[in-house]
């Protein structure tokens, strides 16, 4: 998953600023593959903070929401030269 197409999703819905079970909603009917993983992030987000803090469900809202280059390495391909 590129970091342009997770940062296309999170821009087309808006997420930031938005009530959980609305952005939930909207990314399980997303048409894009990168909204499954984002789902995960949301859900696992929610379920910690109804878990460990004890907040309710339907008072959540998603404050920030950020997509990040990951670390990029350039294969080196040697060349053999041969006589």
């Amino acid at each position: 998953m590129s970091a342009n197409k997770a940062e296309r999703v999170i821009e087309i819905d808006q997420i930031c600023g938005r009530l959980y079970e609305e952005r939930r909603m909207r990314l399980e009917l997303m048409p894009y593959r990168v909204g499954y993983p984002i789902l995960k992030l949301v859900y696992s987000a929610a379920t910690n903070a109804i878990h460990n803090v004890g907040l309710n469900e339907a008072s959540l809202i998603i404050s920030k929401a950020e997509v990040v280059k990951g670390y990029y390495c350039e294969k080196i391909k040697t060349s053999s030269s041969r006589a």
